[in-house]
């Protein structure tokens, strides 16, 4: 291989070790022992496949399958390694994802493309949703520019079969040798469509591993895959959703309503100097005021926000402006090293490309649709935090079942990142070619003509003249890249030091040695939230119902901004306000209830418990847990078998669809990078 082939060899790769360094600088303490343990984000040794986990409980299914997954996984996997594994690989591939995106549909070059790759893992929608503990989440944001592309490559595999179909008829009769070669060309096709197919599925899949990550990705794979082959696409988004589908249409809670209080409470909020607009459209505004990095609690927020818009902002004309191949391009298809291209020949010289003149052809189409969506995706957050916004908002929980799960406006916030990564890496492209023309324009351009007509300007003149372009446009990413940092300086570590793993007390596994059936376990203090010695100052929701292996009754209710938004657990509710009010163990039992784990350590409600406590069994007890077995007949509450077997399906649909997409996906990865393409066409004979 020729030094030019090995350096672009390492130019396919370098994205993708970029993206890893960056995930890694803002994970690098939560990689250490322990577990992930910060409001929202519970990770533990080891979890167990409970109705609860198959979204059958009595709380709506917002952790499905994701529970189910690593419930399955824990038992030979540590829990906690599997959460940092999947947290790592979801910042790694978004920045990844980005980078790719932007060389398949602008043909920019490394250094844009790392500039790409630092927006989309280096933002405030990041920061705040590593805060609250959505880690699942991060899948789905991850997933998002991979199913940009691979619905754009369907969109545009559809002009390829055409062409070739075309150079068969051309050839038909006189020239049977060409239909053959057309024949086979088009089973070629048909089997590289079949292999993007199923890497869509597989990313579909893993953005399902949350209800909200699956729309973020249906979305995106709607609006992008074309016409003919939207039913194929809503096909796969079905079943990598039918856990959660399943869950809602089997649970008890599936058709109920959500608190219309919640709609306020979790709208899109205004952060210091921006207004709400301001903030979601700097990729902020999460509702938590106390989930946010610490630079985005004062006017440096404002400063960060106009950085990024302002970096963003210089490529959204190049980006729009973007037209597909003339006709006379559309002739003259040629293979090029970038973006996998392969070309075809059927005699008499016609020749197919099946992938640059494609991927051209559909690229505009795609990047206006992005932008489109980025503008979607600030505007409508933004407009569900006025008054008739929430309005509007209160409606649809109230009426339609299911819309609970658009009440966290923000969240969809998500979908502007592939169209700010586009836009960032156009930019970078765009003002490098402003400083190149303006010291074109001081030059003397008879002095360069004459040279040329006398052949003063040689091979490697010309390569200089490269090499320079090429280190101006490095330059202008570097300071893109430092412009992207230093708009969000506590991202890094960690985002300031606060993810960080802890360690459970030995008590935790004692008592899930303990805890079998019959019977449900409540808990106590009252809520779902905790403060533990060894969990930090922040709130964290209990880790009981992933810790213990029977069903841990959690009433939903939300502490939110001052006020308390209702959850769905009807029986939680009733078994926590009897515990509160002091009922009897006899009670208790017919609620379904076989176990109440104290906890102590941690502030809440109480109540009158100890009378409750003092007609139950005391088997295990030290300083942080103290568990409680409920005398006599314990009433059965568990779904029913075929429930599971329902839901237990539907789990498996969503599984065979990753597995399959994971080799299909891996390969597209690295094929969309360029790398194996031009490792084969630089390694062949000359």
């Amino acid at each position: 291989m020729s030094v030019r082939g090995r350096e672009r060899r390492w130019a396919g790769l370098v994205p993708a070790g970029y993206s890893l360094v960056l995930a890694l600088l803002v994970l690098g303490p939560l990689l250490g022992p322990g577990y992930l343990l910060l409001r929202d984000a519970v990770s533990t040794p080891r979890s167990y496949l409970t109705d609860s986990a198959l979204g059958l409980g009595d709380a709506a299914p917002r952790a499905v399958p994701q529970d189910a997954l690593i419930a399955i996984l824990s038992p030979f996997i540590d829990g906690g390694l599997i959460v940092k594994v999947i947290l790592l690989a979801a910042l790694w591939l978004a920045g990844w994802g980005a980078a790719t995106l932007a060389r398949d549909l602008l043909r920019v070059s490394t250094a844009p493309q790392l500039v790409a790759a630092t927006l989309a893992i280096w933002n405030p929608y990041v920061a705040e949703r590593l805060l609250q503990g959505h880690w699942s989440l991060l899948t789905g944001y991850a997933a998002l520019p991979w199913i940009a592309l691979l619905a754009n490559r369907l969109r545009a595999a559809a002009v390829v079969p055409a062409a070739v179909g075309a150079a068969i008829d051309a050839a038909m009769p006189a020239d049977p040798p060409v239909v053959v070669a057309g024949a086979a060309r088009l089973c070629g096709l048909s089997s590289r469509r079949c292999i993007t197919w199923a890497a869509l599925g597989g990313w579909l899949a893993a953005a399902g591993l949350t209800p909200t990550g699956s729309l973020l990705a249906g979305c995106v794979a709607f609006l992008l895959v074309g016409r003919r082959n939207l039913a194929g696409a809503v096909g796969l988004w079905i079943v990598a959703a039918a856990p959660w589908l399943a869950a809602t249409a089997l649970a008890v809670t599936g058709a109920e309503p959500s608190d219309p209080a919640g709609v306020a409470a979790f709208a899109a909020r205004a952060e210091p100097w921006l207004g709400t607009l301001g903030s979601v459209a700097g990729l902020g505004g999460i509702w938590n005021s106390t989930a946010v990095p610490d630079s985005r609690t004062t006017f440096f927020a404002l400063i960060g926000t106009v950085l990024l818009l302002g970096l963003v902002a210089t490529g959204v004309h190049a980006v729009i402006g973007r037209r597909p191949l003339s006709a006379g391009a559309k002739a003259r298809i040629s293979q090029s090293g970038n973006g996998g291209s392969h070309t075809g020949t059927f005699g008499s010289g016609a020749e197919v490309s099946t992938g640059e003149y494609s991927s051209e052809a559909a690229g505009p189409h795609t990047c206006r649709v992005l932008i489109a969506l980025a503008v979607a995706a600030v505007v409508l957050p933004a407009l569900g935090a006025t008054g008739w916004g929430l309005s509007a908002g209160e409606f649809l929980v109230t009426k339609v079942p299911g819309a609970g799960l658009l009440r966290d406006t923000q969240k969809f916030v998500a979908l502007a990142m592939p169209g700010f990564a586009l836009c960032a890496a156009a930019g970078c492209r765009a003002v490098s070619e402003r400083i190149s023309a303006g010291r074109a324009d001081t030059s003397d351009p008879i002095a360069e003509h004459s040279a040329m007509a006398h052949g003063a300007i040689t091979e490697d003149s010309a390569v200089t003249r490269g090499r320079d372009a090429g280190a101006r446009i490095g330059g202008v990413a570097a300071v893109f890249i430092v412009l992207m940092l230093v708009a969000l300086p506590d991202l890094a570590w960690g985002v300031g030091g606060a993810l960080r793993p802890v360690q459970y007390p030995g008590g935790w596994e004692r008592v899930a040695g303990m805890v079998e059936a019959p019977g449900d376990v409540a808990v106590l203090p009252g809520g779902m939230f905790r403060k533990f010695r060894y969990s930090g100052s922040a709130p964290v929701l209990d880790p009981a119902p992933r810790l213990l292996p029977r069903d841990v009754l959690q009433t939903g209710e939300l502490p939110v901004r001052g006020a308390t938004v209702s959850g769905e657990g009807v029986r939680a509710h009733t078994v926590e306000q009897l515990l509160l009010r002091g009922g009897s163990a006899r009670e208790l039992a017919d609620l379904g209830v076989g176990w109440v784990l104290v906890e102590h350590r941690t502030p809440g409600p109480l109540g009158e418990s100890k009378t409750t406590l003092a007609e139950l069994n005391s088997v295990y007890s030290d300083a942080d847990l103290q568990l409680y077995r409920v005398p006599g007949s314990i009433a059965d509450h568990d779904a029913s078998a075929s429930s599971r077997r329902i839901a237990g399906a539907a789990h498996l649909l969503w599984a065979a669809l990753l597995c399959g997409g994971i080799l299909s996906a891996a390969a597209h990865m690295v094929s969309l990078s360029g790398i194996p393409q031009r490792i084969r066409r630089e390694s062949r004979p000359r």
